[in-house]
């Protein structure tokens, strides 16, 4: 199968390691597509949640995956979000393509594009640490609930349905505290004279123009691997929402002809330290050049 080019590729809130990850679906999309570059915006890992008792070999998968593209040295920009936020101290740390930071600007064309996760502009995050883990984990069991309950709603023959999507587009709240973010995030990035800002965190897709008082700013949010299944794709020159759910070809990829189900999880991690045998560098594969360059 002969795989589809993106220049840029930004995932975000696949929070491995918890029930609701869709690391399947995933995996059946990062296997139909060649990223030239990959940021990891976010919540990658959940380590919030993340327990010893539940670490599928799917989400194994996925890591050993993203550690492909740096074998293969392609840029790999992992900025941490609030699940994952114990990687912030490692802040500039490279190894071979990977390198992490706690926000990125790039240079398109003659576009500048800020990218950082999100969680900053978060009060409830920023003040009440405890309340948003309790939160967390509050959402990690609807969506559980949610699992259980479209397991037998499609056994009954009808579709599925996403209580956690359905509660927050009828809370007021939650709508407003979107509209929030969005707005505070754009001021910011159009103050500091940013034509584009993309973010995470928040679970909400979207690609849309939004003016402020300092100007216009084309605001971007990758979504997440709970129940969007979304990430942001730049190729051709444009950006774009890509959306699991819409991609036939990506649902009939077979991910059991790639896993290998005997494999201990003490084999899947020897394969990986494996995999993580380079030498570290500091200068991004030059094949990039062309299509973004540091701010």
């Amino acid at each position: 199968m002969a795989k589809r080019e993106v220049d840029i590729l930004v995932l975000s809130d696949i929070h491995l390691g918890t029930y609701g990850c869709h690391a399947t679906e995933l995996l059946q999309y990062l296997k139909t597509i060649k990223p030239k570059a990959v940021v990891l915006n976010g919540d990658i890992i959940d380590v919030w949640q993340f327990s010893k008792r539940y670490w599928p070999s799917t989400h194994m998968m996925v890591v050993k995956q993203l550690i492909s593209y740096i074998t293969k040295d392609i840029p790999v920009y992992y900025i941490p979000g609030n699940h994952d936020e114990m990687l912030r101290k490692f802040k500039d740390f490279h190894l071979g393509s990977l390198k992490i930071t706690n926000k990125l600007s790039l240079k398109i064309k003659d576009s500048k594009v800020w990218i950082f996760h999100g969680d900053v502009f978060d009060v409830v995050m920023q003040n009440s640490k405890w309340l948003a883990k309790l939160g967390a984990i509050g959402y990690d069991t609807l969506i559980l609930i949610n699992s259980f309950m479209n397991f037998i709603s499609q056994k009954l023959g009808k579709g599925k349905i996403s209580f956690s999507k359905k509660i927050k587009n009828s809370v007021k709240g939650a709508v407003k505290f979107i509209n929030n973010f969005e707005d505070t995030v754009c001021e910011i990035a159009s103050k500091n004279n940013f034509d584009y800002v993309i973010c995470g965190h928040i679970h909400h897709p979207e690609i849309k123009n939004v003016t402020t008082k300092y100007g216009d700013v084309m605001y971007m949010n990758s979504g997440d691997w709970i129940e969007n299944l979304t990430a942001l794709e730049y190729a051709d020159s444009k950006w774009s929402i890509y959306n699991y759910f819409e991609d036939p070809i990506a649902q009939a990829v077979d991910i059991n002809k790639k896993r290998n189900n005997n494999e201990s999880a003490q084999a899947l991690m020897e394969s990986l330290m494996m995999e993580l045998n380079m030498k570290p560098k500091n200068n991004i594969s030059e094949e990039m050049v062309d299509v973004i360059e540091a701010a």
